[in-house]
Parts: structure tokens; sequence; C-alpha cells
């Protein structure tokens, strides 16, 4: 058994496609229309045919307290793996890319957390 899917609720498909895509650097994987949303995933351009991230719409009822409750509380909505935090740091800040939590150490990982634009903080992590 293997993750095939996982999820960010995103307020908005299209400014999460061009952050994930434009900004991050993920690939467009699948975009099949369904009504006002979109099935809307990307992948990591290293790993095409690995884990789809689905960038899903925010419309259930439950998903606005959830998200601000993260947020409130600093937790990130999911993680994503880096080489280097510190240099992934430096790009993306240079990008415009506001954090929350600078890199920081704590014994073999390295994190930092970013906002995303559409609602979430997002970990990158770089394990020793």
């Amino acid at each position: 058994m293997r993750i095939h899917l996982t999820s960010v609720f995103v307020d908005d498909q299209d400014k999460a496609l061009r952050f994930y895509t434009d900004v991050l650097g993920f690939v467009k994987k699948t975009e099949i229309p369904l009504g006002e949303d979109r099935w809307l995933t990307v992948v990591s351009p290293e790993e095409p045919e690995g884990t789809e991230l689905l960038l899903e719409p925010s419309g259930h009822p439950a998903v606005k307290p959830y998200k601000e409750a993260l947020v409130n509380d600093g937790i990130p909505a999911t993680s994503f793996a880096v080489d280097d935090v510190r240099a992934e740091f430096d790009r993306l800040r240079e990008r415009g890319v506001r954090f929350t939590q600078e890199p920081l150490e704590m014994g073999p990982v390295t994190t930092a957390v970013l906002d995303d634009t559409c609602g979430n903080l997002i970990q990158i992590a770089q394990s020793a």
C-alpha cells in the first residue's frame, strides 16, 4: 500500500495553481471540470508519477473553521520534503513568499513554515 493522493483545501483554485506551480515549482498533473470547481492536482517534477496533491476547493462549511483554527495555532496543513530548507527558504523568500517560521533545527530535522496565500500554512522539511 502507498499514498497515491493527498489534498490541501484552497480558497481559490486558480490562485492556488499559480502559487503551487509558478512559485513552489510543482507541475499540473490533472484538471477535470466538475461544475464550478475542478479536480485539480499537481505533482513534483522530480516524481511526475508520484503522489498527487489535490488543490481541493474550500466550499464545505466545515473547512473554513478547520483552516482558520490550524492557521491561528500555527499548524501546517501539510509538509513537503526538500533537500535544503535554508536554500529553499532563501529562494522562496526572494519570490515574495511569506514565512511564519524561519528555518529551525530540531535535532535531525530542519523545518520552515510558509503561507500558501490560499488559507494554509505549509511546512517544508529536511531530514539529516
